[in-house]
């Protein structure tokens, strides 16, 4: 599948109007450029070429083209971009005029492939590539930044050699079994193997699971009907999603978009207002089947969300607050968010007060907002930001509590061949234990590749496969 004889080529940015990369990268990489790039550029020299893409003989598009050399590309092949400002037609023009001569187009993930097969990273850095690529917050993409870095490799290399050394001692008792020479007793290799088989559990603690971070996170708005769940998404987006309205039930299907904060990103949805005969399980008193139908809906969203931001009408009387009460049972405590809207309706002197009254009455902290002065948003962000980071490290790493800038990205395929090799190195304690020396060096043989399987350059073709059908084109 990954052939290196052939010259590939792919957009490597969306293709919309705007800033477009079109790539390429193979033996083939820099004459087929030319063919469809004036003026001529230097083949010889890395740099940046101003000039035009010309689509035939009377359109032209003005154009600059980046040449990297072999050896000092991302594939470590002869790589070229052309950079254009234009719309997905050209775009797809440009493509077609590259596939007329000496070029393919690339499939998922194979300029990372290639830089792989390349030798210019090892397979978990190239895995890395893609976990970057889709990261949703801070926790993962510094931990896939990293894992780019070469630090799990660093990591890996040091025990692996470790092991090698123990490995190689235990079999060279083997070897000279008829002799008196000891070359390691069988204390030491227990104490050496135990050693190793703490880093390599430490590694396992002190990682993010990358496919329990990997989706955005959903954090839903609650409360009962002109509670101002739909005011209060709007300003937290900056645009106006859901339907703003004094009427009750305005919003009946679940609204969705996407929120940007400042360690996560998440997907924020606004649901229909909940009611007190749902709270009290009689959704058959619902008006009509429309209501039913958004009441279940909302019930759903809510208890397989991530964090629920709970409001209550702050100018509510306090004697009105019963169905409120009623209906915060239905949402899980777990990661709530008691938010108080409509400050702004309130008197400044007013306010710390009925903040109180709030908190007794619900036994919640509340974050005072107003979603029409901007009032406490600010504050709700970092809320639900802390909540979303909470949410993710418990997620990625178990909930074991650690300095997250040592984090490692792991990815299932790691995680399986660390706990792998820890099974065995388990076993060849065990063996060493009982004066099975020859058991013992049959599984640390097999801990040995169960490390070397997660960097190996001559891993499967079917697992390397697997690995980068995951990517983008153009990756």
């Amino acid at each position: 599948m990954y052939g290196l004889s052939d010259t590939i080529s792919a957009v490597s940015s969306p293709t919309t109007d705007g800033k477009v990369i079109v790539r390429l990268s193979g033996p083939a990489a820099i004459e087929e450029a030319s063919r469809i790039f004036e003026p001529s550029f230097p083949k010889t020299q890395a740099g940046i070429t101003k000039g035009f893409v010309c689509i035939d003989d009377e359109l032209k598009i003005e154009a600059r083209l980046y040449l990297f050399l072999a050896g000092h590309s991302y594939t470590a092949e002869d790589v070229v971009e052309i950079h254009i400002f234009t719309n997905s037609s050209v775009t797809q023009a440009v493509v077609y005029r590259l596939m007329a001569g000496d070029v393919r187009m690339a499939g998922p993930g194979e300029f990372t492939a290639r830089g792989y097969l390349n030798g210019r990273m090892d397979l978990a850095q190239a895995e890395a590539v893609n976990e970057i690529i889709v990261s949703s917050n801070r926790i993962q993409l510094a931990a896939a930044q990293r894992l780019l870095s070469g630090r799990l490799g660093q990591a890996l290399h040091r025990i692996r050699s470790q092991l090698f050394d123990c490995l190689s001692l235990i079999e060279a008792g083997l070897d000279f079994s008829d002799q008196t020479i000891e070359f390691i007793s069988r204390d030491d290799a227990v104490g050496r193997l135990s050693q190793i088989k703490k880093e390599l559990q430490q590694l396992l603690d002190a990682s993010v699971s990358y496919e329990a971070v990997i989706d955005l996170p959903s954090v839903g708005v609650a409360g009962a009907p002109n509670a101002g769940k739909s005011l209060l998404v709007n300003m937290l987006l900056g645009k106006k999603r859901s339907i703003v309205s004094r009427q009750r039930k305005t919003t009946r299907d679940i609204l969705t978009s996407q929120l940007s904060l400042e360690q996560n990103r998440c997907v924020l949805f606004d649901c229909a207002g909940l009611t007190r005969g749902l709270a009290a399980r009689r959704v058959s008193e619902a008006e009509n089947i429309i209501d039913e139908l958004s009441q279940q809906a909302a019930i759903e969203a809510l208890e397989h969300s991530d964090v629920v931001v709970f409001c209550v009408d702050l100018s509510k009387p306090k004697e009105k607050l019963a169905d409120d009460i009623s209906i915060i049972k239905l949402v899980s405590q777990k990661n709530l968010l008691a938010v108080a809207t409509k400050s702004d309706l309130l008197e400044p002197s007013l306010l710390g007060s009925r903040i109180k009254e709030l908190c007794r009455e619900f036994g919640l902290d509340f974050i005072a907002t107003s979603a029409k002065t901007g009032f406490g948003i600010d504050r709700l962000k970092k809320s639900i930001d802390k909540k979303l980071t909470g949410s993710a490290v418990a997620a990625g790493r178990g909930g074991v509590e650690a300095d997250t800038k040592s984090w490692v990205g792991l990815t299932s395929r790691h995680r399986q061949s660390v706990t792998e090799a820890i099974e065995s190195l388990s076993q060849a304690i065990d063996a060493l234990k009982e004066a099975g020396d020859e058991v013992a060096a049959m599984l640390l043989r097999s801990a040995y590749q169960s490390i070397s399987d997660i960097e190996q350059q001559d891993i499967d073709e079917q697992i390397l496969e697997n690995i980068f059908s995951r990517f983008c084109i153009g990756k």
